[in-house]
């Protein structure tokens, strides 16, 4: 996916969080937004993902020739955060089949198996996921941003909570989905802007 962002601005009451960012990433490309805590980079990644409108600025999204209007644009995102809800009184299976459900699609015992293997989850568990460790629970949102093969990918401080075997399972995803879409990362974390091919530190907007 194309994506042009043109002068973004975010402001919340009177106060400006950032002003006139301008960036494009193109398919194929990981692109990094930098800054310190409370710069704005998961502001404006929500913004990216059209889960807050900007105070001024415009994005526009492209897969090949064609845009993407405002309104399908969840259709082709997936979206990690260590802030997403999880349905916790759920086993891992069963947030599976219902987040497939909630985006129109239907997945089997195998294909969520699949998904679980690809992430290092455990397939055989029944326990609700309340009972994961916090670093599970962010495996567990990374399959639900996974599940339908978006173009884009947006993922906000991935490696949080995350052994090195986690961070090995999201830096191979990075780069899986670089292969038929684009990914932004929201991060201040060195190993994850080693991933990046570009960059833009909301700080210097």
């Amino acid at each position: 996916m194309h994506v042009q962002a043109e002068t973004i601005s975010k402001k919340f009451n009177r106060r400006a969080v950032f002003r006139d960012v301008s960036f494009t990433v193109e398919p194929g490309e990981v692109f990094g937004i930098t800054g310190r805590n409370g710069s704005g980079k998961s502001t404006l990644l929500r913004i990216v993902g059209g889960l807050l409108t900007p105070s001024g600025g415009e994005i526009r999204y492209r897969l090949g020739t064609v845009a993407v209007a405002p309104e399908t644009l969840h259709r082709s995102i997936g979206y990690v955060a260590p802030y997403l809800t999880l349905y916790e009184e759920f086993s891992a299976e069963e947030n599976i089949v219902l987040y497939a459900r909630i985006r129109g699609l239907r997945h089997t015992h195998a294909e969520a198996q699949a998904l679980l293997e690809r992430v290092g989850l455990p397939v055989d568990r029944r326990d609700p996921i309340r009972a994961f460790s916090s670093g599970m629970k962010q495996r567990m949102r990374l399959v639900f941003a996974i599940l339908h093969r978006p173009p884009l990918l947006l993922l906000d401080e991935p490696i949080s909570n995350l052994d090195s075997e986690g961070k090995r399972i999201v830096y191979g995803i990075v780069d899986e989905f670089r292969r038929h879409g684009a990914v932004i990362i929201a991060t201040n974390d060195a190993e994850d802007i080693a991933q990046c091919d570009r960059t833009i530190s909301v700080e210097a907007a």
